[in-house]
């Protein structure tokens, strides 16, 4: 019993291209409509009623991006009415809802993804790609935060002997660039230190081998089984414009085909996975509960 979040990073990183390579090269509405509810569901479904910023902001980029592009593309046959002698047309206004949809859709999985992918589950997708890209990584993501805080100790130390002062700008601009310098060298310095380090105890004498904790679990292969099944059937709709739609010079539907049927709930199906299965462990949670 594991949530969505508790599945092997590579599994949950492979998902989340696939939802959001659909939403991002399929022009059909439907498919627009399924990754944006899709998205916005998952996003309340892990942090309720909380942060209402983002979806205010959400909602603004959505209402801008519409209204820009029949503004600015006058292309389309069914003209609805003439701004400086400028025709807004039906098509243009319908690929701009379509586009900012899709964009906004796009947006919410991916804010759902960086709250689930953590700097642990990245290193477990890069040390599976490259143990030196891994390597690399953490020692560039544990680097910021020293900088960080090796800068405030220069800058405190600096202000404390007395060498400039923040009221006076020019001394101030001074003072900055002195630790600015300051930091350089000691990066330089701290990095030649590393290099030794690693040296001295057989970096590179072998094979490098990434440590990581997550192993591959009946769970993580059966929600890689499910996506690339799902996924085949959204392809093979794809390849047959099932899920295509052309908004210029005139809007032009491939119909409800079956393939074009099976596309779409085969892609809602894949959207609703991480709800479907974080409901199953939360049901199971409370029949425990319940149960206890």
């Amino acid at each position: 019993m594991r949530s969505f979040s508790e599945y092997d990073p590579i599994v949950i990183a492979l998902y989340f291209m696939s939802v959001t390579g659909i939403a991002m090269f399929c022009h059909h509405p439907a498919v627009t409509v399924i990754a944006l509810a899709g998205g916005l569901l998952f996003y309340l479904k892990r942090n309720g009623r909380a942060n209402a910023r983002f979806h205010l902001f959400l909602l603004g980029l959505f209402a801008v991006l519409a209204l820009v592009n029949p503004l600015i593309s006058h292309n389309g046959e069914t003209v609805l009415f003439v701004v400086n002698d400028s025709p807004v047309t039906l098509e243009a206004l319908l690929y701009g809802l379509n586009s900012a949809a899709m964009i906004t859709a796009v947006l919410y999985w991916l804010r759902s993804f960086t709250e689930i992918m953590t700097s642990e589950k990245l290193m477990r997708i890069t040390g599976a790609l490259s143990p030196k890209l891994a390597l690399a990584l953490s020692m560039s993501v544990r680097f910021v935060p020293m900088f960080g805080t090796q800068a405030r100790k220069i800058n405190d130390t600096q202000k404390t002997l007395g060498l400039y002062r923040e009221d006076n700008v020019i001394d101030g601009v001074k003072g900055s660039l002195r630790v600015f310098d300051i930091l350089i060298t000691w990066a330089l310095e701290n990095g030649i230190i590393t290099a030794d380090s690693m040296e001295a105890r057989g970096y590179g004498s072998g094979k490098r081998v990434p440590y990581t904790d997550y192993r591959f679990r009946r769970w993580d292969w059966l929600l890689l089984a499910s996506d690339a099944v799902l996924l085949a059937v959204c392809i093979a709709a794809i390849a047959a414009d099932g899920l295509d739609i052309n908004f210029y010079p005139r809007i032009v539907s491939p119909g409800m085909t079956p393939l074009t049927a099976a596309g779409l709930a085969a892609y809602g199906l894949l959207v609703l996975l991480p709800v479907i299965i974080d409901t199953e462990v939360d049901i199971r949670w409370r029949l425990y509960r319940s149960a206890d």
